[in-house]
């Protein structure tokens, strides 16, 4: 039987590659962006490259929550079946506080943690109808300590991480997996304008890496393992004058 995914935030960085990986592994996925004709022609040459079992691309912007849970049953009706759910929408607007810039702190938590919210509201709700199903949302090591200029970003991905540890809890012994992915940084449009990014992988080492996790539906994982799994601990203990120099 074929496996089906929905992924959010597929025109472009992780979402994007984590579609090619699942549609090369053999899977039905479901591409959904804010623009339609970026995820059509991604549609299109993934079918060329792969010949998944099926493929759907739709325009979906998550903070349009009705939206959102009218998409995710739309496509499960399509698929028959939707196993895997992945919020990973999000953005980063890089705002500085106090400098006039909460509208950019307002949009980041609306896409990255109330959008995010929708989408696994919305996968619940189906997968308890179906019996069962795996969400997976896109958390950051920026969830582990809040970093200068990138502080709703921080608490969007940290609200999120917390959340989903939530909804694992409320869905035990329900049939349905919660994964938490912390990448680092994989090379993205999303971090491209840092000056420094520390530890740097290719976003196909990523997508690679968490097309991995996903199917052995890990509870949490950081990405790529090494070196965040231990460097992860260490930033929440370094001193408040190094993080305020990152």
């Amino acid at each position: 039987m074929q496996k089906s995914i929905l992924i959010t935030g597929a025109s472009s960085g992780i979402g994007k590659a984590v579609a090619y990986e699942m549609a090369r592994k053999g899977y039905a996925v479901a591409l959904t962006a804010p623009r339609q004709h970026l995820v059509d022609e991604i549609g299109e040459d993934i079918r060329a490259r792969y010949h998944p079992p099926q493929i759907i691309s739709r325009a979906l912007d998550v903070t349009d929550h009705a939206g959102v849970f009218n998409a995710v049953s739309e496509i499960g009706d399509f698929f028959g079946r939707l196993d895997i759910v992945f919020a990973n929408a999000g953005i980063g607007l890089g705002e500085k506080v106090g400098k006039d810039e909460f509208e950019k702190a307002r949009k980041t938590i609306e896409v990255n943690l109330i959008g995010a919210m929708a989408t696994v509201d919305a996968a619940i709700g189906l997968f308890l109808a179906q019996g069962g199903g795996h969400v997976v949302g896109t958390s950051s090591i920026a969830a582990l300590r809040g970093f200068p200029r990138s502080s709703s970003y921080s608490a969007s991905k940290a609200g999120l991480a917390i959340y989903l540890e939530a909804v694992r809890a409320e869905c035990l012994k329900k049939n349905i997996d919660v994964t938490v992915l912390y990448p680092g940084y994989i090379d993205t449009p999303l971090n491209q304008m840092l000056p420094s990014r520390p530890f740097l992988i290719p976003v196909e080492k990523g997508a690679a890496i968490i097309s991995r996790l996903i199917e052995k539906r890990v509870k949490s994982a950081c990405v790529p393992a090494y070196p965040w799994a231990a460097l992860g601990p260490l930033l929440k203990i370094l001193p408040l004058r190094m993080i305020a120099k990152m």
